[in-house]
């Protein structure tokens, strides 16, 4: 891969600079951990039926995601129903259970056919002490003996310490040392779950717990600073080998690291293969927008439904003259990449004579170049009217109107 893919993107040639591109120390192989229907529905307002559940996990894994967080069986009879159902569909992804860490939980996600565990404790000394109430060696003897007992029924076991990036590194790296030599982790999640990690400092930790420590590592962060895809790029680029996402990015607070955001960000602007299918990202999005009764925001990156537009006049002219010779002169990546629609023009205060002129095209209308000026000029005052750009019938009425004038 390369910084200008014909027909896919077109990127920074700084970003594969072989000086900058010499600092990545990327694993052979990325997964993509999706946590929609667990860590998804944990925002407030969420509720996903056992149809929900199945149908969205039918594309994750159709789309290429290599697993899928089913949810918490201990919550609910409907939310061990549902992986029970989403395991029975055979899918190629591998489906995990969120437990505590507790035997029973460890025996009911075997007994409903999960392939892992996600295996939770608190994982700082503060939230442990204060909100838990617990001493460090309570969550260790429980952790112990509930991965011991995973390893045993054939799970894979993710250790999943909540508030990692938090704890002190010390700390939270004795913890992991005791559970892994009296219990079993098959890979250690690094959990940002208060989105507080820079890029600069997940980095930094996942190479620490990488000289320390031999299993893989994944990363489990959350956008309370906008920066989820940034620190969940920063983590894979140290080493991390799995990063756990959301569709459109929902979860707690401000939600976690968006799926479609981290795939497109390893793939065109750090050259790395993750498997997932770009041009099914649209359709998955839509499809958990509609189950969640959350809308995506328009301009979302990668998700958004108005992201492939324009209603200011330099930019309408520049795509209209270039888009036949190459649509990646005027985008960052080809709109087909990812499963939209070809770019349109909007029609607004911003607007200049491009716009009008696809707007008259849609509308079937023809008028002199002279009275176009004139036409422009009554659909900037009704955008300004309407604080908004305007939609098909704003613009025919604008026309009627200046016919009748």
């Amino acid at each position: 891969m390369g910084y200008r893919e014909d027909g896919k993107w077109w990127v920074s040639p700084a970003n594969y600079e072989e000086e900058v591109r010499n600092t990545f120390n990327f694993p052979e192989k990325l997964e993509i951990l999706d946590t929609t229907l667990r860590d998804g529905e944990q925002q407030a307002g969420i509720i996903f039926t056992r149809e929900d559940k199945v149908a969205i996990a039918k594309k994750l894994a159709a789309v290429g995601v290599h697993r899928i967080e089913a949810g918490t069986p201990a919550a609910s009879q409907e939310d061990a129903d549902a992986i029970k159902a989403i395991v029975d569909e055979g899918l190629d992804s591998r489906i995990f259970c969120f437990c505590r860490n507790m035997v029973k939980d460890m025996e009911l996600a075997k007994s409903l056919g999960a392939d892992g565990v996600v295996a939770e404790i608190i994982g700082s000394e503060h939230l442990l002490k204060y909100g838990k109430r617990w001493t460090l060696q309570q969550a260790v003897d429980a952790c112990v003996e509930a991965t011991q007992a995973a390893h045993e029924l054939g799970l894979y076991v993710t250790f999943f310490p909540a508030d990692g990036s938090r704890a002190d590194m010390n700390f939270l790296m004795d913890m992991v040392q005791a559970v892994a030599e009296g219990g079993h982790i098959d890979s250690f999640a690094l959990v940002d779950t208060f989105g507080t990690f820079s890029p600069e400092g997940a980095a930094f930790t996942v190479r620490k717990f990488r000289e320390r420590f031999d299993f893989p590592i994944e990363a489990h962060f959350h956008s309370d600073f906008d920066l989820g895809v940034a620190t969940t790029v920063a983590a894979m680029r140290a080493g991390a080998q799995v990063a756990h996402v959301t569709v459109n990015g929902i979860g707690e607070r401000a939600g976690s690291a968006p799926l479609g955001a981290v795939a497109l960000s390893l793939e065109a602007l750090y050259g790395q293969n993750t498997g997932i299918k770009l041009e099914m990202l649209k359709e998955l999005s839509d499809l958990v927008a509609e189950k969640s009764n959350f809308p995506v925001w328009p301009i979302k990156a990668v998700d958004g439904n108005r992201l492939f537009g324009w209603e200011t006049g330099l930019p309408s002219s520049l795509w209209m003259n270039s888009k036949d010779t190459n649509p990646l002169i005027m985008l960052p990546y080809h709109y087909s990449l990812t499963g939209h629609q070809e770019p349109e023009l909007f029609l607004g205060k911003k607007s200049g004579k491009d716009n009008l002129k696809y707007w008259l095209d849609k509308a079937g209308v023809e008028i002199s170049e002279e009275e176009q000026k004139d036409l422009l000029q009554m659909v900037k005052n009704r955008s300004i009217e309407l604080k908004r750009d305007l939609k098909m019938d704003d613009f025919r009425s604008i026309i009627s109107e200046y016919i009748k004038g």
